[in-house]
């Protein structure tokens, strides 16, 4: 993505939302609209940096019987149709935890998933996963907000593998009508830490937010937003328009500066 001087665009979406049947073709038509990471939503029974648009589709995917078997499944079929695509779980510790870290280390690296975002999971609690993760060659993404201080902002770039998940926002997900200053700070005193790409999301929802963010950032990523296109788009033209959506987000990202040297 830097090579083609363009921001990537990372797409997340709950496993098993709207319905079972619908997550890898959903997943496939973002990918062939321009997404270049896929994020794969664990749901969890209280996702405490959500807001009310995730936690609803959470509820729904447990109400049809999603766990993590379910999640590594999607990864796979997901990698299987679209090999080239960088793809993540997302996802909160417990689940996490309870599946064992070893175990499901191995389990990732089957799936041919690349790694893990866990937003309860903070840097001086990370090292049992963040070893079993590193042994296989996989990632442990970790998050920073606007309220992280020097210190946390070191800890995590010393840390970090793949990339650095930058929050736009002190707050849950849920779409926003513009990207806060505190947003582009943040991105500014992390790339002082580190060189790795950094991505940000929380609230970015349409080509205009995007545009800008990509004017500061190595990634964007959308949520909510999409979470919401699936909602209420109807099943016979979903992957139309998801396609056409993340097209319209990808396009926004052309002929932008570098964000690194």
């Amino acid at each position: 993505m830097r090579t083609e001087r363009r921001a990537g665009i990372a797409i997340y979406l709950t496993v098993g939302f709207p319905d079972l049947s619908g997550t890898l073709p959903a997943a496939i038509a973002a990918v062939d609209g321009g997404a270049d990471i896929i994020e794969l939503g664990v749901p969890f029974s209280d996702p405490l940096a959500d807001g009310a648009t995730i936690q609803r589709s959470s509820s729904v995917a447990l109400g049809l019987g999603v766990n993590l078997d379910t999640c590594l499944a999607a990864a796979s079929g997901l990698r299987a149709a679209r090999p080239q695509t960088s793809i993540l779980l997302m996802g909160y510790y417990n689940p996490f935890l309870h599946y064992g870290l070893e175990r499901l280390a191995d389990a990732l690296l089957v799936a041919g998933i690349d790694g893990l975002i866990v937003p309860d999971l903070p840097p001086e609690e990370a090292g049992p996963l963040d070893e079993a993760l590193a042994a296989r060659g996989l990632d442990l993404i970790f998050l920073l907000a606007p309220t992280s201080g020097d210190e946390r902002v070191a800890r995590v770039a010393a840390m970090a593998r793949g990339f650095v998940y930058c929050v736009s926002l002190t707050g849950i997900t849920g779409a926003r009508p513009q990207v806060s200053a505190s947003a582009i700070d943040l991105l500014d005193r992390v790339r002082q830490r580190t060189s790795l790409p950094l991505a940000l999301g929380f609230g970015i929802s349409d080509a205009a937010q995007v545009r800008s963010v990509a004017l500061h950032a190595d990634a964007v990523v959308i949520g909510s937003a999409f979470i919401d296109l699936l909602e209420r788009s109807n099943a016979a033209s979903r992957e139309e328009e998801i396609r056409t959506y993340v097209h319209g987000l990808s396009g926004a990202t052309r002929n932008q500066p570098t964000t690194t040297t």
